[in-house]
């Protein structure tokens, strides 16, 4: 009987997050439909051009109709779910390695800026437009 065999963690891993969410996701039938590519520009005004660099707007808008579509009523739960869930970090376009927003800053964006731009009736729109 030879000694125990200690496995030795990879250095790198090969790893798609396209590999691992099949076709026929939910989320991948809602991407196809929705288009942020607006949303940056729509938004300028109520972003300072001066301090840290912002949470991209997209990222924010992701997360939120993931939070809407699989009932996520919790701005700090939904943070560790998207930290957690292939199929969301798919969704809002994050890596393995990439951070989530945390839910302060998550919320401060959807109670303030969101809803004074009135962002979420722009998105609505071109959505519906779209299906159309």
């Amino acid at each position: 009987m030879g000694p125990r065999q200690e496995a030795q963690p990879a250095l790198f891993y090969e790893f798609s997050l396209e590999d691992h969410v099949p076709q026929s996701h939910l989320l991948r039938s809602i991407d196809r439909f929705v288009d942020l590519s607006s949303i940056r520009s729509y938004l300028s005004d109520f972003y300072s051009h001066t301090g840290r660099p912002s949470v991209d707007p997209e990222l924010l808008i992701r997360m939120l109709l993931v939070g809407y579509c699989f009932g996520i009523r919790s701005e700090r739960r939904l943070c560790e779910e998207v930290h957690l869930n292939l199929a969301y970090r798919l969704f809002c376009r994050l890596d393995l390695s990439d951070r989530v927003p945390d839910h302060s800053t998550f919320s401060k964006n959807r109670h303030g800026r969101f809803r004074d731009s009135e962002l979420l009736r722009h998105i609505f729109d071109t959505t519906v437009a779209r299906c159309i």
